[in-house]
């Protein structure tokens, strides 16, 4: 698809381009972005970010990592408090998350084990697996629900019986994304947190070729973070407003952000 305008800080989808276009494209490197910052909101140091998730009714999801300390948290964007909460088994170290209708999907690191939530009391309802490791997930009625495993691979679910249905590799100008993590559908496109870097790819989910990325170096310098507070991981859109949220794991701050 042609990138052509920018509406809320979010650039949208055109006609589709010619085959000399399209080749073309995939030779050049995709542009990188700024970013501005429209309003900044405190997020719990305690809170090793996995997954982040915005519902339509203003409900904000969190799922947090690290062995023995993995949560799955409803918080509160203004206050930055977490209002609901419930501990991962010790066992499991906790990743991505995302919500289907009434369910909040939380992906596990290595145990090839997902488990599916109540959104509204928690309660687990059943689990599921997968022949990767897990990372990031997201879920879109349009674009359906897809899930990274940190290669540079993401795989596409059914959304009733999550088994795979296919995958798409990442690309830019020929070379292999590598670490894609945490997911979110924005627009009609997928974000992922690159692990060790502060750039989100924005991805086509038609060819697998980075639209864009978006470089988040300034919005919270490495040389003000003390670990754990480590990584930038985790992107929440609320379809409504068409905001976006950006927060990292164990960061004070949750961001929000309009792209240029």
């Amino acid at each position: 698809m042609r990138l052509t305008a920018v509406v809320a800080g979010v650039t949208m989808l055109a006609c589709a381009p010619t085959p000399k276009e399209a080749i073309e494209a995939q030779r050049r490197p995709a542009p990188v972005q700024s970013y501005k910052v429209i309003a900044t909101f405190p997020h719990d140091t305690t809170s090793f970010t996995q997954g982040l998730v915005f519902a339509s009714d203003g409900q904000m999801y969190e799922s947090t990592g690290l062995q023995g300390e993995s949560t799955l948290r409803r918080v509160d964007i203004k206050t930055g408090q977490t209002l609901q909460r419930i501990d991962v088994p010790s066992q499991y170290f906790a990743e991505g998350l995302a919500m289907v209708g009434d369910e909040l999907l939380q992906l596990t690191w290595q145990h090839k084990l997902g488990f599916v939530y109540d959104r509204h009391t928690f309660k687990q309802k059943r689990t599921f697996s997968y022949k990767t490791e897990g990372w990031g997930i997201a879920y879109d009625d349009a674009g359906g629900l897809v899930m990274s495993d940190g290669s540079d691979t993401l795989t596409f679910l059914d959304p009733k019986s999550l088994a795979p249905a296919k995958t798409l590799r990442v690309m830019d100008a020929g070379r292999a994304i590598q670490n894609l993590n945490e997911l979110e559908w924005i627009e009609g496109e997928i974000w992922a947190n690159v692990w060790m870097t502060d750039r989100i790819a924005r991805i086509s989910p038609n060819t697998g070729q980075v639209n864009a990325w978006i470089d988040l170096s300034t919005l919270f310098p490495r040389s003000q973070r003390m670990p754990p507070a480590d990584e930038l991981n985790g992107i929440a859109y609320d379809r409504a407003t068409r905001r976006i949220y950006i927060t990292g794991k164990k960061w004070p701050r949750l961001y929000q952000i309009t792209v240029s």
